[in-house]
């Protein structure tokens, strides 16, 4: 790591907005870990459970279950269509869509921030790149208006150093780019999820929603 002494201002500044950058992300990866637990992402089982419960003629028993404060994401789906089907049992279309709003309105909030992850994906190789370019340009420039010689030594330290912010936009990038992939991942899943329990609450049976459960992950 070379001394901060032999950065221009041009390279400091844009080390610490790389730096800024990866703070910025580190908080926003750590929010979203702490909200998925938060809104329950992932708890599959219960809704399940709720849902054979359901198709069995337990009514009042999943309804309750969908309901406890600590359900999760997919019991507050089927909450929603269980109050409907539970106050208008033959509109299965109104129960669709109330299922459909809500799950639309949680996916909204487990997608809150991604943007901005990814937005520093993007943007920190850009910057470490933009770093290099003018520690390049300076160290160019100093070469040029030399009229005697240019120590070779001097020369190849400027460029390494104007390659670090480089270096440290990458590195930043990748690191940020796989975790965001995971999040996404995470949020994929429970889509499909919502997709799969909402067919099976309006058009399916008990047995078929045991059977669905067997290959789903645990929640």
């Amino acid at each position: 790591m070379p001394d901060l002494a032999g950065f221009d201002a041009v390279t400091l500044t844009v080390f610490a907005a790389l730096i800024a950058l990866s703070a910025f992300a580190t908080t926003i990866s750590l929010f979203k870990i702490g909200q998925f637990a938060m809104l329950g992402l992932g708890r599959v089982r219960l809704a399940e459970t709720a849902l054979t419960d359901w198709h069995r003629g337990q009514r009042d028993g999943a309804l309750a279950s969908v309901t406890a404060p600590r359900g999760g994401v997919l019991a507050r789906v089927l909450q929603a269509v269980f109050q409907s089907l539970t106050s208008r049992p033959q509109d299965l279309a109104l129960a669709e869509e109330m299922g459909r709003q809500t799950a639309l309105a949680e996916l909204a909030r487990l997608s809150k921030w991604m943007r901005a992850l990814e937005a520093v994906v993007q943007a920190a190789p850009m910057l470490g790149l933009l770093g290099t370019v003018v520690g390049m340009i300076d160290a160019f420039g100093t070469l040029a208006q030399s009229t005697g010689g240019v120590d070779p030594a001097l020369l190849a330290g400027g460029i390494w150093t104007a390659l670090t912010t480089t270096a440290l936009g990458l590195s930043i990038a990748l690191i940020f780019y796989f975790i965001a992939l995971w999040l996404e991942g995470r949020i994929e899943t429970e889509r499909q999820q919502m997709e799969r329990l909402l067919s099976a609450a309006l058009h399916g049976r008990a047995g078929a929603v045991a059977g669905a459960g067997a290959t789903a992950p645990a929640g």
